[in-house]
C-alpha cells in the first residue's frame, strides 16, 4: 500500500483508511486505530491513552498481535497489562 507522503506523513488518507480491512484495525468493530505497518502499531500504541476502559482489552491485543507480525518491540507495561484481561 503506497502512503500518502507529501510532508513525510504516515497519516492515512480517506481513500488508504477505506481500502484497509477490518483485521488492519485495533478495534475492527469501528475501524479505529488502524495498523497496517509498524509506524501505525507504534502510533496506536501512543494513542493506547485515549481508548475507554471498555475498548482498552481488545485493542491491546490487537496491538500486540500487530506489533508480532511487524516486528515492533511494545514496551509500555499498561498495554501488556490491559492484554491479559
Amino acid at each position: 500500500m503506497e502512503r500518502n507522503d507529501e510532508k513525510g506523513s504516515d497519516r492515512l488518507d480517506a481513500e488508504e483508511r477505506r481500502e484497509l480491512s477490518d483485521s488492519d484495525f485495533g478495534l475492527p468493530e469501528e475501524r479505529a486505530y488502524p495498523m497496517p505497518d509498524a509506524a501505525h502499531v507504534r502510533a496506536a500504541e501512543s494513542y493506547f491513552r485515549y481508548a475507554t476502559d471498555a475498548q482498552k482489552p481488545e485493542l491491546a491485543r490487537n496491538i500486540l498481535k500487530k506489533a508480532r507480525k511487524f516486528g515492533v518491540h511494545v514496551e509500555s507495561p499498561t498495554i501488556l497489562e490491559w492484554a491479559d484481561k
